[in-house]
């Protein structure tokens, strides 16, 4: 984990760094952030082999891509449905790491801690080539995901 430029979160996890939290730490959990059109067309984390499941709940909706202003209200509702309890590490997932960002930001300001950004995001960074899930992120690190 890195802390480096966390201004307002408690830091960011490489995908694989962020499985393996997940993996052992029973009260954490994933949201991710992505939209609806990404969870069906690009694919979702699986974390049934785990015994979890992913927390979905987008940051912005497609196409206008506007921030939801209940976004924190909403993840609250949806953390006490899950039972998931305050102090419980909260990672965000988004496509490359930016949206999630702000998500941790958000939850920190709302009162939740640690929420901790997957920099790497679902696809990773673009190649030399400008194509993603080569170097980084989710499915690049062969963690499970699935096809929606």
């Amino acid at each position: 984990m890195t802390n480096d430029n966390a201004v307002g979160y408690a830091g960011d996890l490489l995908a694989t760094d962020a499985f393996q939290l997940l993996t052992t730490d029973a009260s954490s959990a994933l949201i991710d952030v992505r939209t609806q059109a990404e969870w069906t067309y690009v694919g979702a984390p699986d974390l049934t082999a785990i015994g979890k499941t992913v927390l979905f709940l987008e940051w912005q909706s497609f196409p206008a891509m506007q921030v939801d202003s209940g976004f924190a209200a909403r993840l609250c509702a949806m953390l006490a449905s899950a039972r998931v309890e305050p102090g419980a590490p909260l990672l965000f997932l988004c496509r490359s790491g930016a949206r999630s960002r702000h998500a941790a930001v958000a939850m920190t300001r709302a009162g939740w801690s640690p929420c901790l950004n997957i920099s790497d995001g679902f696809e990773g960074p673009l190649d030399p080539y400008r194509r993603r899930n080569v170097i980084g992120g989710w499915r690049a690190g062969n963690l499970p995901w699935a096809q929606t």
